[in-house]
């Protein structure tokens, strides 16, 4: 790949990151998300045309929690291993920072997938291959309108319908919608679709 092609696909990658920590409830400039390619270049490629992944790097609050903050730290190493997990780590814990995302060109390794699974208890880890990133799925056509429920929200669905969290439908936490939003198990999303006879009908999925 180029180096204008790897710009090109970064300027979409950045975008879309931003767009997913915005509909997370975090605080994001709407002038990142809208940066066109020309000026994404200018603020974060060299003179040779290649981007710094490490000027993509940002953190941010949540609009409601000013105390609870996401990191989102860009890798260019093309195979991500401990030795990039535990900078990642490091870097949270001197940020006081408990959740964080990572993004990586083409792939992480079996053992820094062990590093996510296991440090659950303490942070909230997320990664992302740039592939993943390149088009925001909740921007196309076919797919319905999604929210995640507050835990007092599902309590109230749950009491008013009667129903057990085993009776609703799942949704899977492998799921690329369940990952744009960062669900974790037990938490329910609510899917608003277009009807042709009531205008519009909601539904309701747990993830499991």
């Amino acid at each position: 790949m180029s180096d204008g092609d790897d710009a090109a696909a970064l300027w979409k990658v950045n975008r879309t990151i931003h767009e997913l920590v915005k509909d997370r409830g975090f605080q994001v400039s709407d002038e990142e998300i809208n940066m066109d390619l020309t000026a994404f270049k200018a603020e974060y490629a060299s003179n040779g045309g290649s981007v710094d992944r490490n000027r993509l790097n940002f953190f941010t609050n949540s609009r409601l929690n000013p105390q609870d903050q996401i990191f989102v730290f860009f890798t260019d190493e093309r195979s991500v291993g401990v030795k990039t997990m535990r900078k990642f780590l490091n870097i949270l814990e001197e940020k006081d920072i408990s959740r964080g995302i990572i993004i990586y060109p083409v792939t992480m390794t079996p053992s820094a997938r062990r590093v996510v699974t296991g440090m659950q208890a303490r942070f909230k880890l997320e990664e992302f291959s740039e592939a993943d990133l390149l088009v925001n799925i909740t921007h196309h056509k076919l797919v319905p309108r999604h929210e995640v429920l507050t835990p007092e929200q599902k309590k109230i669905l749950l009491e008013r319908y009667r129903l057990k969290e085993t009776q609703l439908p799942r949704i899977q936490i492998a799921d690329p919608i369940a990952r744009y939003y960062g669900l974790r198990r037990g938490q329910v999303v609510k899917i608003t679709r277009p009807s042709e006879t009531s205008g519009r009908y909601a539904s309701y999925r747990i993830c499991f």
